[in-house]
């Protein structure tokens, strides 16, 4: 046993536990657990701009690779209140993050001591679990159990809050033999998974589901197994995209009113069996449920038992996490003599090949549809995709390509404003070798612009790619239902740069500014030159390199709709080869 203060002996806890990085802001209240990270030496600290960005990032850090927990770390008061948008967002998407924040010395609790409010009861309906340690001899035992409640079950976020006194207080602790507590998560049987079988066998038209669960499991490879083992096609949502290529002859599309393919919403109509792998049934997914139910079947595997039955009840559920529901379906499918589903795998496919919406536009200014083509031509498989929130990340999941599952990062259900920026930062600390790419509207870059600072001092070099309508143009387009275009309108003059005609803010000046490189376009034509230099500019100067297309104001994407029968369509179909998806075309070959 060794004497130490507590948070020396939460920097050890944190070190076994595998962190090796931290995402923060000091302060003075927690101050002492940054005298701790210094006399330890081996955390790496990224110094955010802003509370919420640093939660963001240590959301990107964890979605980036398995086994991965992101830690941010605050002061007391505003520090904690700021980071609640970060935990909600993660909780909401199945996300472990740890927040760590300072508070008030215990006896000025409910006192109304200078930034002293009970974080924990604020953020405990967006984690986990939420705490306030009282006794310093907790801190070791707390964090423990944060760790085991991160990883058990569904994932998800824990804050521990810190008061002073408490963080400066010595205990007892041994590192040496400090170990992880076990993580429980549950397992499908095999009698389950011969049940589920047996749904799928008397079903013609069966379709796959694959949900965010896949991945945090890293089961993707099971799935595809499982897929070609079956025959059966692929249905991701949002959250699984990536855990079947792309260019898989069993990859149906995506289905929903927004974030979807067409082929994925016809094959989901023409389907008899819908088999859900660690999804939810987000209402964005499914639509009205009378549209999305009739006629079939549905199987339900997930991790979460209360998810069973929450949005409707299947005909058959099992509580699972994904990869261990995957084993055992793998291995009672190769005992068994299976339907030959030849036939309806190429109808599928057939609707992937020739039912998606057309993307070559040479208009001036640029339509949207066009940048997503070109970021296909200029960035390979590899490429780890960021995306937060509106027709930015609605038109990225119609038009391009994923082919790897954490390969395409989005903050799923919750979808703040300004996560983008902060995220792609967490995304590259978590993964220095590949090569990542951002994408955003105008609105969403503003929220939180000033991290690309910190991508600039931490040498964190990523692509940008800045689409700026200069409007909130989902809203926008949301308005449309009102008969109105109202408070959404992000265009002034500039009168510090007239070159914008009219679009406002100049990002290229606010990002050479914060210490990054910028490029802008106008034209389709200097898209592909434009983002290829862009990866050369990153390379040279190790920063945050953003490419700003000017697009033209008014643009609707396919969405809408009460279900997936009467998603809106607004351009015509990429009937021309040169129109078409890039490599889905050989699909049917």
């Amino acid at each position: 046993m060794a004497r130490m203060t507590a948070v020396d002996a939460a920097v050890a806890i944190l070190r076994r536990e595998g962190i090796t990085h931290l995402f923060g802001l000091p302060g003075a209240a927690i101050n002492p657990f940054y005298a701790a990270v210094r006399r330890d030496g081996e955390l790496t600290h990224i110094l955010a701009r802003h509370v919420e960005g640093a939660s963001h990032m240590a959301e990107g850090y964890t979605r980036t690779a398995p086994g991965n927990i992101g830690v941010c770390v605050g002061t007391s008061g505003p520090a904690g209140t700021d980071m609640i948008t970060g935990l909600y967002s993660a909780g909401a998407d199945s996300v472990p993050i740890l927040a760590i924040t300072g508070q008030a010395p215990v006896a000025k609790l409910r006192k109304e001591d200078f930034q002293a409010v009970d974080i924990a009861s604020i953020a405990a309906p967006v984690t986990k679990w939420a705490v306030t340690v009282m006794e310093a001899a907790q801190v070791p035992g707390t964090l423990q159990k944060a760790f085991q409640i991160m990883r058990s079950g569904r994932p998800g976020p824990v804050l521990v809050d810190l008061p002073l006194d408490v963080q400066l207080t010595e205990i007892e602790f041994d590192p040496d033999t400090y170990e992880p507590l076990p993580i429980a998560r549950p397992k499908a049987t095999r009698a389950q998974a011969e049940k589920a079988l047996d749904l799928l066998e008397r079903a013609e038209r069966p379709i796959l589901v694959a949900g965010g669960g896949i991945v945090n499991a890293d089961a993707a490879d099971l799935l595809v197994e499982f897929a070609e083992l079956t025959g059966i096609p692929v249905v991701p949502t949002l959250m699984g995209w990536g855990a079947i290529p792309d260019d898989h002859r069993l990859m149906a599309g995506m289905a929903g009113l927004q974030t979807s393919h067409r082929s994925g919403n016809a094959t989901v109509l023409a389907s008899d069996c819908v088999f859900g792998i660690g999804n939810r049934w987000a209402n964005r997914h499914t639509g009205d449920l009378d549209v999305y139910r009739e006629g079939r079947t549905f199987v339900h595997i997930d991790i979460e038992p209360t998810q069973i039955g929450r949005v409707f009840a299947p005909d058959y559920g099992i509580v699972s996490d994904a990869g261990a529901a995957l084993e055992q379906l793998v291995a009672r499918a190769r005992d068994r003599a299976l339907p030959d589903r030849t036939a309806w795998a190429a109808e599928c496919a057939e609707r992937r090949a020739t039912m998606e919406r057309r993307t070559h536009f040479d208009d001036v200014p640029i339509k949207p549809q066009r940048v997503y083509e070109e970021m296909n031509r200029a960035f390979g498989r590899d490429t780890r995709y960021v995306s937060a929130i509106g027709l930015s990340q609605i038109a990225a999941a119609q038009f391009l390509h994923v082919y790897r599952p954490r390969h395409w990062i989005n903050c799923g259900q919750a979808g703040p404003l300004g996560w983008t920026v902060p995220a792609a930062l967490g995304v590259r600390v978590a993964d220095p070798d590949a090569p990542v790419v951002a994408i955003s509207g105008d609105y969403d870059f503003q929220f939180l612009v000033e991290e690309l600072a910190v991508g600039a001092q931490f040498n964190l070099p990523y692509v940008h790619v800045l689409v700026n309508n200069s409007y909130l143009g989902l809203i926008r387009q949301a308005q449309r239902n009102f008969d109105m275009d109202y408070c959404v309108q992000l265009g002034f003059d500039n009168v510090n740069s007239p070159e914008m005609g009219g679009y406002g803010v100049d990002h290229k000046k606010v990002v050479e500014g914060l210490g990054c490189k910028a490029i802008r376009v106008h034209t389709p034509d200097e898209l592909l030159p434009a983002l290829k230099e862009a990866e050369k500019l990153m390379a040279e100067y190790r920063v945050p390199v953003v490419v700003e297309v000017i697009l033209e104001r008014i643009t609707n994407i396919a969405m809408g709709g009460q279900d997936i029968a009467s998603v809106v369509e607004f351009e015509e179909l990429a009937t021309a080869p040169e129109h078409a998806p890039t490599s889905l075309a050989s699909l049917v070959d």
